[in-house]
């Protein structure tokens, strides 16, 4: 009976985890196609070298590389970039902070894969990668073009959010000048006033002050 219990509560205990590992997100979900063979061993270094990850935590939903090399598919990562294949249309990267927010990034609705919202394939056919590879044109070389313009585009956005950052700590920076300015201005009056009201408040220096002034003196008639 007591051997019967603890299997019991050991399945019960391990139906959730395994719950949760079924429905988790495929390893290879937002990665580019050229990055698979990248993605392929067991122990995988992140892109930016800072570390390595093991292979079952791509796509965990946990960021271990701040690049976010390891969540191509979630939004775990802030850095992480998220690829729409965008079969029939222009494949393109997006920020990884767009996947599942309720908004259709991506023409395949890839992006919003969580059952949330239902994004539907609005991609144009014709004209794409895939079909121009039927035609003889290498599918790999087209991605990489557009993987690189892509990315240099990313880039682009990328910069312009470090310049809108750094508008931000100048503006910091100088209401902090201005904050210790004031401050040193404000000690400085008052330290002037503090010796004025000591000048005066001392007997002696009361005293000459009033004498120079003809003030204190006895007059005789």
């Amino acid at each position: 009976m007591g051997a019967a219990l603890v299997l019991l509560l050991s399945i019960c205990f391990l139906l959730p985890f395994s719950f949760v590992r079924s429905s988790s997100v495929p390893p290879l979900l937002g990665a580019h196609p050229l990055d698979e063979k990248y993605f392929a061993s067991k122990v995988i270094k992140c892109k930016d070298g800072s570390r390595v990850f093991t292979r079952d935590r791509l796509n965990d939903n946990f960021c271990d590389c701040v690049d976010g090399t390891d969540e191509p598919g979630t939004s775990a990562c802030p850095a992480g970039k998220f690829y729409c294949r965008n079969l029939g249309s222009t494949p393109q990267f997006i920020f990884s902070s767009r996947v599942n927010d309720r908004f259709c990034d991506c023409c395949d609705g890839s992006d919003e894969y969580d059952g949330s919202i239902n994004c539907p394939h609005t991609c144009i056919m014709g004209g794409s990668v895939v079909y121009e590879s039927h035609h003889g044109i290498s599918r790999v070389s087209d991605l990489g073009n557009i993987y690189g313009e892509t990315k240099n585009r990313i880039s682009l956005d990328d910069l312009i959010e470090k310049l809108k950052g750094l508008k931000v700590v100048i503006i910091l920076q100088v209401l902090l000048i201005s904050c210790v300015v004031a401050f040193r201005i404000f000690r400085r009056h008052a330290a002037r006033r503090k010796r004025r009201g000591y000048q005066w408040g001392n007997p002696i220096r009361t005293t000459s002050i009033m004498a120079a002034f003809g003030f204190g003196r006895t007059s005789y008639v």
